[in-house]
């Protein structure tokens, strides 16, 4: 089969080149005419420009108009001064009279407080002891000086002993309102509280004590 082809092929590709040949002599063969020469152009490098004139406009005034004259300025008017009121202002309604100001006898006036127990103002909570493994508290008993701060703190009770020096640091730095008698601030002596601890799981509900 390949045989065949190349039988084929062969003489096919000979007269197609052949035939190549043939047109290129006949391309080649031809006479060659040189073109004809342009005329050879000039270029003026610096060409002189022509002075332009310049044609400048007359005006003429007519000797016809007449001279202006300035207008006069406007008249003035005189104006009138305001009179002064000779009528007196009158007086608003619902002004404070006047008064004598009471007289204080400072011996006989004092000022009344009533009596009061002391009055808690600020409580800080505990701090939980890092040993804790479950919830507890604590019982505590202390005195409000009259400026209103904690002494003297003791614990009565824990359900731990773990938590007996959180419950006093706590207490110590709470704040109250003193105990007043006969309107002067006394100290007041065994107050009383009950401080808890709350511990939680990983969950968030409370262990038990």
């Amino acid at each position: 089969m390949n045989i065949v082809r190349w039988l084929i092929g062969i003489p096919i590709a000979a007269v197609l080149t052949f035939l190549l040949f043939v047109l290129m002599m006949v391309l080649i063969a031809g006479d060659w005419e040189p073109a004809d020469k342009s005329e050879a152009q000039k270029f003026e490098i610096n060409p002189q420009v022509e002075d332009l004139k310049v044609v400048q406009r007359e005006t003429r005034l007519d000797r016809n108009i007449s001279r202006v004259v300035t207008p006069p300025p406007p008249p003035q008017i005189e104006r009138q001064q305001a009179a002064q009121p000779s009528e007196p202002i009158a007086t608003l309604e619902g002004a404070i009279p006047e008064f004598e100001a009471p007289k204080i006898d400072r011996q006989s006036f004092k000022i009344a407080v009533s009596d009061r127990d002391a009055q808690p103002l600020v409580r800080i909570p505990p701090v939980m002891p890092q040993r804790a493994e479950k919830s507890g508290h604590c019982r505590v008993r202390f005195d409000v000086s009259p400026e209103g701060a904690p002494f003297n703190v003791v614990t009565t009770y824990c359900t731990q002993s773990l938590f007996e020096r959180a419950t006093i640091k706590s207490v110590e730095k709470w704040k109250y309102n003193p105990k007043m008698d006969d309107g002067r601030p006394v100290a007041r002596r065994g107050v009383e509280s009950k401080i808890t601890f709350r511990l939680t799981d990983e969950r968030g509900k409370i262990i038990p004590e």
